[in-house]
């Protein structure tokens, strides 16, 4: 990790998704994790199912971060998220 200030940690989340109301809610999700954390994070919508092939995927909603699948194919909860993200912060 460069230093993890709140400004930007340099860490990018994807979320794979059609635009069902799953992959929206998992979206929100993600941002408000992000923001109860006082996180910058770049999060990228990938709607492409070609992508979502390419990269293995076989249930959508999805969630990567820094191009490690860390969840497919559920919703977690923003809680779950916080944990996700943050132990994903202390891996760098």
């Amino acid at each position: 990790m460069r230093g993890g200030t709140s400004e930007d940690d340099g860490m990018r989340i994807e979320v794979f998704g059609t635009g069902c109301p799953k992959c929206n809610m998992l979206e929100a999700n993600v941002k408000k994790a992000l923001s109860e954390l006082n996180l910058k994070a770049e999060v990228v919508k990938i709607t492409s199912i070609d992508e979502m092939v390419e990269r293995g995927l076989m249930a959508t909603p999805a969630l990567a971060i820094d191009g490690e699948m860390v969840v497919a194919g559920r919703v977690p909860s923003v809680g779950e998220l916080r944990g996700i993200i943050q132990a994903r912060r202390s891996v760098d």
